[in-house]
């Protein structure tokens, strides 16, 4: 039986203009435990069928030993749990949950180059497994953060990133920006117009046998992504794993 635990809302900040971060607190326990990559499912109050109240939201922070969760949620139009969130949840919000739950976490043993691609909120799963390798010391690790979003100002947790491209070595960091006209300007990292697609494609032609990819977004980018990695660049289904949003 899966296990259920109460929280509490101890801070929330925007991100973007339609994105906002959520710390909660776990009641009863010290310490919540969970891998980096995993998800919880909330009970939110709306409605009576459990379709309509159960929402799942991965964990955007690395395990650190508190019983202090984060999680990144984006507006969607017409969405209920984004606007329930935005609207109604406010500092001392209870929220019901179950979980950790998921298989889209690091292996044991790191062998291969990681690749992580991503749109929007998608990016919170791989926060989490970034900071977890780097709190752990594995600061050599070959990662590529591969980051689509529409603007500019929909780039997610950037500051945090830059600060990672001076820590950590063999991290590299690409954004795509789908409708931005402007992408001039001083950045850290490359940032280019449209889709996120042809970065993987131009920097690991060919580098492709070291590789471990990560996706995780809208169907439409991972069912387009999860074709070019294994019809274009001849991956091996293994070296692939996804995780959908919505």
């Amino acid at each position: 039986m899966p296990v259920w635990y109460d929280s509490n809302v101890i801070k929330i900040t925007d991100e973007s203009s339609n994105t906002k971060r959520f710390w909660v607190e776990v009641e009863g326990v010290d310490s919540f435990g969970f891998k980096a990559g995993q998800f919880v499912t909330m009970d939110l109050p709306l409605g009576e069928k459990r379709k309509h109240r159960w929402r799942s939201y991965s964990i955007a922070n690395a395990p650190d030993g508190t019983n202090v969760l984060e999680f990144c949620i984006v507006l969607l139009e017409g969405g209920t749990g984004s606007t329930y969130f935005f609207n109604e949840v406010k500092i001392g919000t209870q929220i019901r949950f179950k979980g950790p739950a998921g298989n889209f976490v690091l292996p044991e043993k790191i062998e291969n180059d990681l690749v992580f691609i991503c749109t929007g909120t998608g990016v919170a799963p791989f926060r989490s497994m970034i900071w977890e390798l780097y709190n752990n010391g594995e600061t050599d690790l070959n990662i590529h953060l591969i980051f689509g979003t529409r603007y500019r100002n929909g780039i997610l947790y950037r500051k945090e990133f830059e600060e990672l491209l001076e820590k950590m070595p063999s991290f590299k960091y690409d954004v795509a920006l789908s409708r931005e006209k402007d992408i001039f300007g001083e950045s850290p990292f490359p940032i280019r117009n449209g889709y996120i697609h042809p970065i993987y494609l131009e920097n690991r032609d060919g580098k492709t046998n070291n590789c471990k990819f990560y996706l995780c977004g809208w169907k439409e980018m991972i069912d387009e992504a999860v074709a070019n990695l294994i019809i274009k660049m001849g991956c091996d289904r293994k070296q692939v794993k996804y995780e959908l949003y919505g």
